[in-house]
């Protein structure tokens, strides 16, 4: 699998009258009537139906030239990050217009149509590398002067977006005009005819008829609120080490207490996003816990066989991180820039700069304390109880009860700060009422894939003839050939070390950033016999064999390990009828949920661009065992 340099933007906002796909017909976007649900017209019908959010696909495509994260050295990120402060007044800006730009153009001594042109970048694709300084891999393309650009974007603002309602091929004799005047090249009219496409069917209406009109026929359900005073704009993560163990998947044998990193809304307690592992919180936990904020969760909610309303998706404008060391990460904190979204540092072992979350994550406790293996808070509280010998369950079958308290306990009960629940909050803030307007509803995450990535861990490793070697773990494919044992560029001694991020919750597969197509690439283990497996499984098999006494525990020695115990697993189903169900499940996969993004395209690293060589489902406090009862 590769994700190339070029694709769609990150988001897609819909606006009341865009042209849309929903099931391959051509319709006209009128609104979201909830979260989920957009309401449109078939065009060839004029038939207004309903249509879910995520097959509601754009009418036209525009590819951008964003390169990815990796591909963007550290210089070029803060100049990136530059242009975006130049512009972020400007970004999304109802009734733009040229004297606006033209003002902030002389506040900042930017000519307005490189303005122009970077608020085209940033808007096409939504990704802060989009203004990055280009290669020039552009060669034979057209590309108008800034002052013949000027020109072009000065006339639609004067003579076409204006009362007088002028045609294209009258404005187009403007732009003639004034270019002749200064023996400028004038450009084709179909130059013109893209530039106005682009204007949004709001703005159009707006400034050529009324706003009456504009607002009838296109005004989104959008309202503003002051400072963080509705949904994502702020929010709150923070980590705590649960007080429950857990047992392993093959034995159910106690394996430790794990640790969840949690995402919550401040406006609305809304609970956005979580990530659990036994890992010790750091960036990685933090970046997974942001990239289920912003996704949608139907797919998430369907692995487990949960029927839940969850419709926490979007960017969040803040997020409130914990600032110590474990969590500054550049890969971390370019990721975040990469999608606009600012970060707070909060001052470490300092709980009253995240109120908020401190209390949820107090609430969750109190629930946990209820099921078998929970150790409580403290000894006292503990008493006799014998948490390892009452430990039951494994953290995927954790990760479903959290799920289902989260989205149909905590979110549906009356929250006493808020004197309503949670889901109702965040409800008022996106749609608003009587009393209050709403925002709307964020737009749709496109590519989930490149989202995963740039949250992921970056490691670089050089390539050796036998491939590249992770935690001794060996990954190749073809398309790191040309590669092997490339010198570094300013030491001819030392091997160049490349880019790879990795999924901890399977290490099966890496991904590869080729600096040359600036695109990512799926490389397998060497070995495919060897099966999907996470990084704390993996640790926990070596730690065990080096205690058990064995020397140079390798790759060989550790996945021998692991079949060994799968063996002993499959024998056990014969004997046991709680085994023997569990191993089903595992089998029909709702045992270990594996997010491996796209775990059966493995295999397609060999391809690239250039040819380079049900069960029943689970409820909080029923069908588990707890304390009382035991």
């Amino acid at each position: 699998m590769v994700f190339k340099k070029l694709g769609p933007p990150a988001t897609y906002h819909f606006n009341r009258g865009d042209r849309v796909y929903v099931d391959g017909k051509e319709c006209a976007f009128i609104e979201m009537s909830d979260f989920y649900t957009a309401l449109v017209k078939v065009l060839s019908s004029d038939e207004i139906t309903e249509a879910h959010i995520s097959d509601v696909e754009p009418f036209q495509v525009v590819l951008n030239d964003s390169p990815a994260i990796d591909a963007v050295p550290e210089e070029g990120m803060k100049l990136a990050m530059e242009r975006y402060k130049a512009i972020e007044p400007l970004i999304d800006l109802k009734g733009r217009t040229r004297d606006v730009v033209e003002e902030r153009g002389k506040k900042l001594n930017i000519h307005p149509s490189t303005l122009y042109n970077w608020l085209h970048w940033y808007e096409q694709s939504g990704k802060l590398t989009s203004l990055a300084p280009r290669s020039r891999n552009d060669k034979g393309k057209k590309k108008l002067s800034d002052e013949v650009e000027y020109i072009v974007q000065s006339l639609i603002e004067t003579e076409y977006l204006s009362p007088q309602k002028k045609s294209i091929p009258e404005v187009y004799k403007k732009i003639k005009r004034h270019c002749y005047k200064k023996g400028l090249t004038v450009p084709h009219i179909n130059t013109l005819r893209n530039r106005i496409k682009e204007i949004s069917p709001y703005i159009k209406t707006k400034l050529r008829h009324s706003d009456k009109e504009a607002n009838d026929s296109y005004g989104e359900i959008k309202g503003s609120f002051p400072g963080a005073d509705f949904p994502l704009a702020v929010v709150e993560i923070d980590h705590t080490q649960v007080d429950l163990i857990l047992v392993d998947d093959i034995h159910r044998q106690a394996i430790g207490r794990p640790w969840i990193t949690l995402a919550m809304d401040v406006y609305s307690r809304m609970v956005v996003g979580f990530y659990i592992s036994f890992d010790r919180p750091g960036y990685v936990g933090t970046g997974l816990s942001i990239y289920r904020s912003i996704v949608l969760k139907d797919k998430w909610l369907a692995e487990m066989g949960i029927k839940s309303r969850w419709p926490c998706y979007g960017t969040p404008k803040t997020i409130h991180v914990d600032n110590a060391k474990e969590f500054r990460s550049t890969s971390f904190e370019n990721a975040c820039a990469q999608y606009a979204i600012n970060i707070e540092w909060r001052p470490v072992g300092r709980p009253q700069f995240g109120p908020h979350i401190e209390r949820l994550l107090g609430n969750f406790a109190q629930k946990i304390h209820n099921l078998p293996g929970s150790t409580f808070s403290n000894v006292q509280q503990r008493g006799r109880y014998k948490s390892e010998k009452k430990a039951s369950l494994t953290l995927s079958e954790f990760e479903e009860w959290l799920t289902i308290y989260i989205t149909q306990v905590y979110h549906e009960e009356v929250h006493s700060s808020l004197n309503m629940t949670p889901y109702k909050k965040y409800k008022q803030g996106t749609f608003g009422d009587d009393h209050h307007p709403g925002v709307g509803t964020y737009p749709k995450f496109v590519d989930e894939d490149a989202l995963l990535l740039d949250f992921m861990p970056m490691i670089k490793r050089s390539i050796q003839r036998d491939g590249v070697s992770i935690d001794k773990v060996k990954y190749w494919s073809d398309v790191l050939r040309r590669w092997i044992n490339c010198p570094d560029s300013e030491s001819s001694k030392l091997k160049r070390k490349f880019i790879f991020r990795r999924d901890p919750r399977d290490i099966s597969v890496i991904w590869f950033f080729d600096p040359e197509l600036e695109g990512y690439y799926s490389i397998p283990y060497r070995d495919i016999s060897h099966p999907p497996i996470s990084i704390w499984e993996f640790r926990k098999i070596k730690k065990d064999l080096e205690n058990a006494g064995q020397k140079d525990v390798d790759e060989r020695k550790i996945f021998e390990a692991y079949d060994r115990m799968d063996m002993i697993e499959k024998n056990a189903v014969k004997q046991t009828k709680a085994i023997r169900l569990k191993w089903q499940k595992r089998v029909s996969g709702l045992g270990v949920t594996k997010n491996n993004i796209n775990q059966h395209k493995k295999n397609d690293s060999n391809k690239t661009s250039n040819d380079c060589t049900n069960s029943k489902e689970l409820k909080p406090f029923e069908n588990i065992y707890y304390v009382d009862d035991i």
